[in-house]
């Protein structure tokens, strides 16, 4: 039940509707992904908030509806474990595979790095605040939003290290590889036109 409340939460294609109401379909400009930072390029920050705030949620949503009907088993500060590990994780992926291949958007989605995020967030908590911390950080020295979210997205799992086992952190590399093959079809359709 929770894999299909994930991946229907997922399918909501926040981006989709925001630039609609803007006049434009995601899809169909700057790199067409569907995500925040097309949104971003084309509307500005401001406008672009709600489509941060709604991926994010997907993967949250999906994390915590997993955890609630697995039993809530996490550690003291908060990590998921126990009966609710493999739940929790075939959640968030499932929100991930709906952000990417949304049934509601005719199964043309984005990347799913905010909503893997937003399941990070449930996953592991005490590992998500040193990966934004790390992501403020980069941001500042390098002056780039964008570097400092790389940095903090492939440090995920090093910092979750520090809270749970290793098998545990095999899951978030497993949902890592989702991301990875999302880039991949993206350059490939990029190389055909």
């Amino acid at each position: 039940m929770s894999v299909i409340v994930g991946y229907l939460l997922g399918s909501v294609p926040v981006a989709v509707l925001l630039a609609r109401g803007h006049g434009f379909d995601p899809r169909t400009v700057g790199d067409r992904n569907p995500g925040f930072w097309n949104v971003k390029e084309q509307l500005g920050w401001r406008a672009a908030v709600p489509v941060f705030a709604g991926d994010t949620l997907k993967g949250v949503l999906a994390a915590l509806a997993a955890l609630l009907v697995s039993g809530g088993h996490t550690t003291a500060v908060g990590a998921v474990t126990g009966d609710s590990v493999l739940p929790v994780y075939l959640a968030v992926a499932a929100a991930m595979a709906g952000h990417a291949w949304p049934v509601f958007a005719g199964f043309r989605g984005g990347r799913s790095i905010l909503t893997f995020a937003g399941g990070a967030a449930v996953i592991c908590p005490p590992g998500f605040a040193l990966a934004v911390a790390v992501l403020v950080a980069v941001a500042l020295a390098a002056r780039s939003f964008a570097a400092g979210a790389r940095v903090a997205v492939f440090g995920l799992p090093v910092l979750q290290l520090l809270f749970v086992p290793a098998e545990v952190v095999a899951g978030t590399g497993a949902l890592m590889c989702l991301i990875g093959l999302r880039f991949g079809q993206a350059a490939l359709s990029g190389r055909r036109e």
